[in-house]
Order: C-alpha cells, then sequence, then structure tokens
C-alpha cells in the first residue's frame, strides 16, 4: 500500500492518493477512470476526485490491488 508520507501533493484531499513509487503504469486510470488520471507534470498518475459512490470505491480497491508498485494508499484503512 503507498505511504501517506510519501503522497504527491496534486492528489486531491481524502482517503486516497498515490505516492512517489507510482512510475504511471495507468493501471489505476484504467480500473478507476472517475477517480484516476495522469498528472499535468505528465510522469505519475494522480488522485483527481475521491469516490463518491459504492461503485467507485470498488474500482479504487480493484486499482489499489493491481498497482505493480503499490503506489495507491487509502488512509482509512
Amino acid at each position: 500500500m503507498g505511504d501517506k508520507n510519501d503522497k504527491y501533493e496534486d492528489n486531491v484531499s481524502g482517503l486516497w492518493y498515490v505516492d512517489k513509487k507510482c512510475i504511471l503504469c495507468s493501471v489505476c486510470s484504467e480500473a478507476a477512470p472517475s477517480n484516476f488520471k495522469e498528472s499535468e507534470a505528465g510522469d505519475h498518475d494522480v488522485v483527481y476526485k475521491q469516490p463518491t459512490s459504492s461503485e467507485e470505491e470498488t474500482q479504487c480497491v480493484e486499482a489499489m490491488s493491481a498497482c505493480p508498485v503499490e503506489a495507491i494508499g487509502n488512509d482509512g484503512t
């Protein structure tokens, strides 16, 4: 799981985030496109919207599980 002490500053505030282990593989943005996207810097993904439905929450959990470098975190777990 991601490290909250190493998360990117451009994540929106909330429970979900991407930390600096991200390699921009886009697994998260494919699994949860309503919540993850490529950063404006173009070198990592970010959480641009916190999940607001059970479907989005499930997709974020799937993205976290699929992340090959464990860069996705959730302060609520």
